[in-house]
């Protein structure tokens, strides 16, 4: 089959963007840093600072790379009370009405997130909207990587979507990256883990819904 030459296709991020998580991710960036004695810090310090590798963001705060030892402890506390606080979290607003009428009107979609896979997967059935994706992937090796490379494999295992047409949903300057490492192009949502501010020093289309994430979409794959 040869590569879709029509309209965009969407590639969502989950953590941020279509999964409205931020209680649980400050919540458990706090409890990680409590580990190394820091003084939590408020939502909007994160969306100011936070930066992947998540190391990176460590270092901000610490003013040195946390040690292997440090990061491992940090990383298990973060994801032990994320797993906790996560249940109460829900999807962005508007977001399941906009993955039903994209696929009503003909759009493929699909969600790549640096989430772990087998958890991100219960998940996403849990709220019912597993079949508006043609694929779901989630991370399947250490955490505090790049999502660049995963970009790259999600794409290729779409097969017959060219990346030229893809666009990709999401909340950080990562996934900017990781479109443009691609070959992707990108529109970033103000909803998630990173200031206005800050993204808009990437480069590429901000938005402030999701709404308008998927008419910017549709715009530059026109």
């Amino acid at each position: 089959m040869g590569k879709k030459t029509g309209a965009a296709h969407i590639v969502w991020d989950w953590n941020g963007t279509l999964f409205h998580d931020n209680d649980a991710i400050i919540g458990a960036t706090n409890a990680a840093f409590a580990e190394l004695g820091l003084e939590p810090i408020t939502m909007e310090q994160y969306r100011a600072l936070y930066c992947v590798p998540v190391p990176k963001f460590y270092e901000r705060l610490l003013g040195r790379l946390p040690t292997d030892a440090e990061w491992l402890v940090m990383d298990e506390t973060f994801h032990r009370y994320y797993s906790e606080q996560h249940a109460a979290c829900s999807l962005a607003s508007g977001a399941t009405e906009l993955l039903a009428d994209w696929r009503s009107a003909g759009g493929s979609q699909s969600l790549l997130s640096m989430y772990g896979h087998e958890e991100l997967v219960p998940l996403v059935r849990k709220f019912g909207i597993e079949a508006h994706f043609i694929r779901v992937d989630g991370r399947t090796g250490p955490s505090g990587g790049s999502k660049a490379e995963h970009m790259v494999r999600h794409l290729a295992a779409l097969g017959d979507v060219d990346p030229a047409r893809a666009v990709v949903i999401g909340d950080a300057a990562d996934d900017a990256v990781a479109a443009q490492h691609a070959g992707a192009r990108a529109v970033l949502y103000t909803g998630g883990s990173h200031s206005r501010a800050s993204l808009e020093e990437v480069g590429v289309p901000v938005v402030d819904t999701l709404a308008d994430a998927v008419a910017e979409a549709q715009r530059l794959a026109a």
